[in-house]
C-alpha cells in the first residue's frame, strides 16, 4: 500500500469509529431532554430516575466522541495538507463554526447539567439539558455543511492568484441543497440510533424484571420516537438520494451498478457480479420502475449508466478513472436499506404489543429489540460509506482528486506507523467504551430521591 492508501484507511478508520459515538449521542441528547422535561412537568419519580439512568449513557457517548472527533482534525494537518491547504478557505469556515459555538455550547451545558443537580433551579437545569441536545445538532449541522460543500461545492470563487477555493457567501454552504436534505437525514438517523439503544436497554432490564414500570415508560418514548423517526429517514434519504442524482450521478449509478443509462430503470434487490471488472450483472429480483422513483422521483425517469458518466467527465475534467469502487457502492446502499426494513418490522411489532398491552411480558420481543441494537450502527456506517465513496477519486468534487490532496511532506513509513498507533488507541478505547456503557446499561435505577432529600452529580 502506497502514502495514499493508508491515509485513505487511517482517515476512513478513524471517521467510522467517530461517527459510532456521534448519531448515538444527537439522539439521546433529545430523548434525555424529553424525559427530564416529562420529569418537570409531572413530578413522576420514575422519569426522574430515567433522566439520570440514560443521561450517563449520554456523558459516556459525548466523552469518546470528543476524543475521536479531534483526532479527525489532527489528520487534516498531518496527512491531507494538500488539500487543507487548497479548500481551507472555504473548508475551515464551518469547521471553526462548530469549535466555536456549538462544541463549547454543548460542553459547557453539559457541565452545568451534570453538576448542577440540586444547585441549579429546576427550569435552568432543564435548559441545560436542553443546551446540551442543541448543541449536538449544531455540532452535526457545521460539520455536515463542510462535508457537503465537498459534495457539491457552492458558494465560492477562484482565487486568480493561488488558484484555490476561496468562500464568498457563507450561507450558501447552508442553503446547499445536498447538506438540507443530509443534515435532516443524519439528524433523523440519530434519533433512530438513540431511541434503539433507550429500547434496547429498556428491554433488557424488563427480561430481567428490575423496575418494569419504569422501564416500560422509556421503551414506551423509544417506540414512540423510532417508528416515525425511522420512515421519516427513509423518506428523506430517498429525496437525497435524487439530489445527488442530479449533483453526483455517477455515485446513484454505482449504487445500483448501473453501466448503462436505461429509462425506465429496475432496482435489483439482488445480483451478482456488476463490479468495476465485471460490467455484466446479474439481476437475481429486479423491481421495475423503481429505480427510475428512487434516483428521480418519475416512474420513468433516466438514469444516467457509469460509463455514460465517466465520458462525461472525460470531457470535462481530462483522461482518468472517475468511476467509485462499485461493489461498496451497490452493497453499502443495500446494507443500509434492508436493516433499516428489520429496525421499522420490530418497532412495528414492539408497537402493536404496547397497545396490546403485553409489552411488559413479551419475552421474544425483549430478546428481539436487545439484539437489533447494533442494526443502527450497521446502518449509519452503511451510509457513510455509500455517501464518500461515491465521490471518489474526488476529495472535492470537481475540484481536488483525492490523490492530489495527501501531504508532500510525510512518508509511506510513518503514516503506516500511526495507522498501527491509531489502531491499537482506537481498540483499547473501543475495549474501555463497551465496557462502560455496557457496566452502565446493566445497573440498576438509582433509589427513588425523597422529596427533600438533595440530588447529587451523576456517578458511573
Amino acid at each position: 500500500m502506497n502514502q495514499l492508501d493508508l491515509a485513505r484507511l487511517q482517515f476512513g478508520m478513524t471517521s467510522i469509529y467517530h461517527f459510532l459515538f456521534v448519531p448515538v449521542t444527537v439522539g439521546l441528547g433529545f430523548l434525555t431532554a424529553l424525559l427530564q422535561t416529562s420529569w418537570h412537568r409531572t413530578g413522576a419519580p420514575g422519569q426522574l430516575r430515567l433522566t439520570r439512568f440514560f443521561g450517563g449513557l449520554l456523558v459516556i457517548g459525548i466523552a469518546v466522541g470528543v476524543v475521536t472527533g479531534l483526532v479527525q482534525e489532527f489528520q487534516f494537518g498531518m496527512d491531507w495538507s494538500a488539500y487543507s491547504r487548497t479548500v481551507g478557505d472555504v473548508f475551515g469556515a464551518p469547521l471553526a463554526m462548530e469549535g466555536l459555538a456549538a462544541f463549547f455550547l454543548e460542553s459547557t451545558f453539559l457541565g452545568l447539567w451534570l453538576f448542577g443537580w440540586d444547585r441549579l433551579p429546576r427550569r435552568v437545569h432543564l435548559a441545560a439539558i436542553w443546551a446540551v441536545a442543541v448543541g449536538g445538532a449544531l455540532s452535526a449541522a457545521f460539520i455536515m455543511a463542510a462535508n457537503s460543500w465537498m459534495q457539491h461545492p457552492v458558494g465560492y470563487t477562484t482565487d486568480p492568484a493561488t488558484g484555490r477555493p476561496r468562500l464568498t457567501d457563507v450561507w450558501a454552504l447552508f442553503t446547499n441543497p445536498v447538506f438540507l436534505r443530509g443534515y435532516l437525514h443524519v439528524l433523523l438517523a440519530s434519533l433512530v440510533t438513540g431511541a434503539v439503544v433507550m429500547l434496547a436497554v429498556s428491554a433488557w432490564q424488563l427480561r430481567r424484571g428490575r423496575t418494569p414500570q419504569v422501564f416500560h415508560a422509556s421503551a414506551r418514548l423509544a417506540l414512540l420516537v423510532l417508528v416515525p423517526a425511522l420512515l421519516l429517514a427513509m423518506l428523506v434519504g430517498s429525496e437525497l438520494g435524487v439530489t445527488e442524482g442530479k449533483f453526483q450521478p455517477m455515485k446513484i449509478a454505482g449504487a445500483e451498478a448501473q453501466w448503462t443509462t436505461c429509462q425506465p430503470c429496475s432496482f435489483s434487490l439482488f445480483q451478482i457480479g456488476g463490479g468495476n471488472d465485471d460490467r455484466t450483472p446479474t439481476k437475481v429480483i429486479a423491481v421495475p420502475h423503481l429505480l427510475s422513483l428512487l434516483a428521480t422521483n418519475h416512474w420513468n425517469g433516466q438514469v444516467l449508466g457509469l460509463d455514460a458518466v465517466q465520458g462525461q467527465y472525460q470531457a470535462q475534467y481530462g483522461p482518468g478513472d472517475y468511476v467509485p469502487n462499485v461493489f461498496v457502492q451497490y452493497w453499502s446502499m443495500r446494507v443500509m436499506a434492508y436493516l433499516a426494513v428489520v429496525v421499522l418490522l420490530v418497532s412495528l411489532w414492539g408497537l402493536w404489543l404496547l397497545r396490546r398491552r403485553k409489552l411488559g411480558g413479551a419475552r421474544a420481543f425483549q430478546r428481539a429489540a436487545v439484539w437489533v441494537v447494533a442494526l443502527p450502527f450497521l446502518m449509519n456506517t452503511a451510509g457513510w460509506l455509500l455517501t464518500e465513496n461515491g465521490r471518489q477519486p474526488w476529495i472535492v468534487q470537481g475540484i481536488q482528486l483525492t490523490r492530489n490532496g495527501v501531504s508532500p511532506s510525510v512518508g509511506t513509513a510513518t503514516v503506516a506507523t500511526s495507522v498501527l498507533v491509531f489502531f491499537l488507541l482506537y481498540a483499547a478505547l473501543a475495549v474501555v467504551a463497551v465496557l462502560l456503557m455496557l457496566r452502565h446499561a446493566r445497573r440498576e435505577l438509582d433509589p427513588a430521591p425523597a422529596d427533600d432529600a438533595p440530588l447529587p452529580a451523576l456517578t458511573y
